[in-house]
């Protein structure tokens, strides 16, 4: 087995037979599966993955396969699979070798999603997963990180070889921020010095895709981060990219909170914003790594290059 899954560098060679087949020349050809595939991050996956792999081995788990009907003129092979409906995952894996199990949006019913996917997974006997978990997830009091911490027990104890993608803070998280300061505001903050590894998505997305289909990384953890900087080094960074000087306007949480209502922000999503201003002052966010690196075979994106590629897109 070892023989043969060193072999898969040479899949594209041999891209005429079905994939999760083994060649009578003894190649191995795998087929991966990333699920969320019409998300911000999984459409990201999907693309880099089409320059590495062909069409016909690259699979999706999506709700809506009307969504995704873009990728299936691609070759992409389209697959209903919904985190609520076990039996839907259990088809929409089977035949996959290799799988990314992005975690889901739902605060309230991921645990039970990830459960889900993970027994659906050992049902269709998947051979690897990874997993984009949080930063320090297991030690973390991060307030996001328990669910993934979770996440991770469940799938040590699947027997599933995994890696964990230990994504720290995506750079498009800010982009209302940086909007508003092209409008003239001020950056309001009330992270103190606390510090953050930003990158863009663009960059985690890479760095999963060259997961899925390289060598190596069976039972893994990545902590990936951009280097850490506070809200006034990303200010300046910002500032220099859209050409602009950007006050920085450090506030208490209440405050904040009531700044982020008055700029607009939904209600429900304004306690969500002071938690995570409460979790990069606290430091949960503030993690060095070159994991990054290692991943992509280069350093993270620069956060200007990065900034400038989302607002031009």
């Amino acid at each position: 087995m070892i023989r043969l899954r060193r072999m898969c560098r040479f899949v594209r060679a041999v891209p005429l037979y079905p994939a999760g087949t083994i060649t009578t020349a003894g190649v191995f050809i795998m087929k991966v599966l990333v699920t969320g595939a019409t998300g911000q991050l999984g459409a990201l996956v999907v693309e880099a993955l089409l320059k590495s792999l062909p069409a016909s081995q690259i699979a999706v788990s999506v709700r809506d396969p009307r969504k995704a009907e873009h990728l299936g003129a691609l070759g992409v092979d389209v697959r209903h699979g919904d985190f609520d409906q076990p039996e839907s995952l259990e088809q929409a894996f089977a035949g996959i070798d290799r799988l990314l199990m992005i975690s889901t949006s739902d605060v309230q019913k991921r645990m039970p999603q990830h459960l889900n996917a993970i027994r659906a997974a050992q049902a269709a006997n998947v051979k690897f997963i990874a997993y984009t978990s949080a930063p320090n997830a297991q030690e973390s009091a991060l307030f996001l990180a328990a669910d993934h911490r979770e996440t991770e027990k469940a799938l040590i104890g699947s027997g599933i070889p995994y890696s964990f993608l230990r994504n720290n803070w995506y750079l498009e998280n800010e982009l209302g921020t940086v909007q508003a300061a092209q409008q003239g505001a001020p950056w309001i903050t009330s992270a103190g010095a606390g510090r953050v590894g930003w990158a863009g998505r663009r960059d985690y997305a890479q760095a999963a895709a060259n997961v899925l289909v390289g060598e190596g990384h069976d039972n893994t953890v990545y902590e990936l981060s951009g280097k850490p900087l506070t809200q006034e080094e990303l200010a300046a960074i910002v500032s220099e990219a859209i050409g602009k000087d950007i006050p920085v306007q450090q506030v208490d949480d209440e405050t904040y909170g009531k700044m982020m209502s008055g700029a607009g922000v939904p209600e429900p999503v304004v306690p969500f914003l002071v938690e995570v201003q409460k979790a990069i002052r606290a430091g949960h966010l503030d993690i060095e790594s070159n994991d990054f690196e290692k991943l992509l075979g280069r350093p993270a994106t620069p956060l200007g290059d990065a900034l400038r590629t989302i607002l031009n897109r």
